[in-house]
């Protein structure tokens, strides 16, 4: 494994160019999967790169994967801080598949919705459908992303160790830790990502490639 310390800014940098080389032969559009515990901050990358890939020349969607939780009284129906239900019910892959991954596939409409439901007022959002052109790039940013087969060009995990996620899971959510350990043993998302950033210090991030 060659793991190679990188800036914050370089690593947007090389990631958008990663992202800019994958095919877009036929107006294809890429995906990509920004992964990592919300102490990993994986919205921050994904925000980091929208800018380096317009100036590349490709439209970009973010579509934050909490804007496709399931219902509270699917959530919670094993109570509020049960990490189980965390890991395997939060998330509404099927929502997500259907209305945002599955329209970017080649030759789809290029219609996606950017948020279902609001996960504080437990709504719908009502959000209009927005359409990615051809040679866009949608950005997907979240916890528990890998293992879903859900269909990405590219995957990117941000990854703590158990210690740094602990100190920088804020202690109102550290009853999801049981879930990441879970994640962790289950879906080795740093072996199943296309790409690993370590990011026990979000000021001093490192690429981790085979």
């Amino acid at each position: 494994m060659q793991v190679t310390p990188i800036s914050p800014e370089k690593l947007a940098e090389l990631l958008a160019e990663r992202i800019a080389a994958l095919p877009t032969d036929g107006g294809r559009r890429a995906r990509v999967a920004i992964d990592g515990a919300p102490a990993a901050r994986p919205g921050e990358l994904a925000d980091a790169l929208v800018e380096p890939l317009r100036l590349r020349g490709h439209p970009v969607l973010r579509v934050p994967a909490d804007g496709f939780l399931r219902p509270a009284s699917v959530r919670l129906e094993y109570g509020k801080q049960d990490p189980d239900a965390y890991h395997d019910l939060w998330l509404d892959d099927g929502a997500l598949l259907r209305e945002v991954l599955d329209p970017l596939e080649p030759g789809g409409s290029g219609r996606v919705l950017p948020s279902l439901r609001d996960p504080v007022a437990d709504r719908a959002t009502r959000a209009p459908y927005t359409e990615l052109p051809p040679g866009g790039v949608l950005i997907v940013d979240g916890p528990l992303l890998l293992g879903r087969w859900l269909p990405f060009e590219l995957t990117v995990h941000l990854m703590l160790s158990p210690a740094a996620l602990a100190r920088r899971t804020p202690a109102e959510l550290a009853w999801t830790l049981p879930a990441f350990a879970r994640y962790e043993a289950e879906t080795d998302p740093a072996g199943a990502a296309d790409l690993t950033v370590r990011s026990d210090d979000p000021r001093h991030p490192a690429l981790l490639e085979r």
